[in-house]
């Protein structure tokens, strides 16, 4: 197979791309994660002081050369006080025209990009700015109505961050956001550790979309991911505690899996076929972040190439 792809990469192998984002962190994250069949991260960079942002995307930028890097995913600092999570509200704040230019510079280098919103920090013209610019902007840490996402999705998104996680749930009277993005046929990744999200769950999403290919998997991981079993986030440490990352305010503070473990638990235990099980770590992404050509093991570098048991194990890469 294709190696896996993954849209929401915030660190690993002890590197936090938040901490020092250069396009050095880029590749040192990207290769601890392709030791477990990972072949092309999207590096992502979550609500943090205002300069962060801008040397995220120099990094971006001078990693444009590596084949690692798929471009950057833009998660904050525009979204809900209310569904930040792990985010810090000291640098959440509404869409301002920094960012805009910062993603304008981007997509003027023809680096992808995916940007995280929520409609409630946003409006439909600056989302429909984004998305002329080539953006995927994706909904996510959002407590907007059903009403406000379906306006947001009218406008321009079409992606969801962590589908279940950090947005306003699906009630009997009141869809929410999980409701709205799962009834549309918009893109969603979703985390499948069994912690962020309960297996029963993931299955019944993936069950009522209304069209084929519209959930991919990601891995939303940290540091710890072929690194140390700890490490700091706003100065806060967040520790590694039976697969679980929580920080002090007791929010899940990212995750502690792999795309080769998530590929292996929608197969063996969420009980997705093989086919739908690659899909959702390999076809889906590329087509969301507009890379259809990484689907294909033809012309492909054979060091991009994976193995996998019958199960859907990672076995290891066909050379080194």
């Amino acid at each position: 197979s294709p190696g896996f792809i993954d849209l929401q990469v915030n660190g690993g192998g002890g590197f936090l791309f938040n901490d020092n984002p250069t396009a050095e962190t880029i590749a040192q994250i990207a290769t601890a994660h392709r030791r477990y069949g990972t072949t092309h991260i999207l590096p992502t960079v979550i609500t943090d002081h205002q300069q962060v942002l801008p040397q995220a995307v120099d990094a971006a930028i001078a990693a444009k050369s590596q084949n690692a890097c798929l471009g950057i995913h833009i998660e904050g600092p525009h979204i809900s006080i209310a569904r930040r999570g792990t985010h810090s509200a000291a640098f959440v704040r509404p869409m301002d025209e920094q960012t805009m230019a910062h993603v304008r510079r981007l997509r003027n280098h023809d680096i992808p990009v995916m940007i995280t919103i929520a409609p409630e920090a946003t409006t439909p013209e600056q989302i429909s700015q984004l998305a002329n610019m080539g953006a995927v902007v994706s909904i996510g840490h959002s407590d907007a109505s059903a009403d406000e996402t379906r306006a947001a999705i009218a406008a321009g998104v079409r992606c969801a961050t962590h589908l279940f996680n950090a947005m306003s749930p699906m009630l009997n009277r009141a869809p929410g956001v999980t409701g709205a993005v799962i009834n549309s046929d918009i893109a969603a990744g979703v985390i499948v550790d069994g912690i962020h999200v309960a297996d029963e769950m993931v299955a019944l999403a993936m069950r009522a979309r209304p069209k084929p290919d519209c959930m991919f998997i990601v891995s939303d991981s940290m540091p710890t991911v072929g690194g140390p079993d700890q490490f700091s986030l706003y100065g806060m440490d967040i520790k590694l505690d039976a697969n679980c990352l929580v920080n002090t305010e007791g929010s899940l503070a990212g995750a502690h899996i792999t795309q080769a473990q998530g590929v292996y638990r929608l197969h063996n235990i969420i009980g997705l076929n093989r086919t739908d099980a690659l899909r959702a770590a390999i076809t889906i992404p590329a087509h969301v972040i507009g890379l259809p050509h990484l689907t294909d093991i033809r012309n492909r570098p054979i060091g991009d190439l994976i193995q996998l048991g019958d199960d859907l194990s990672f076995v290891g890469y066909l050379a080194p």
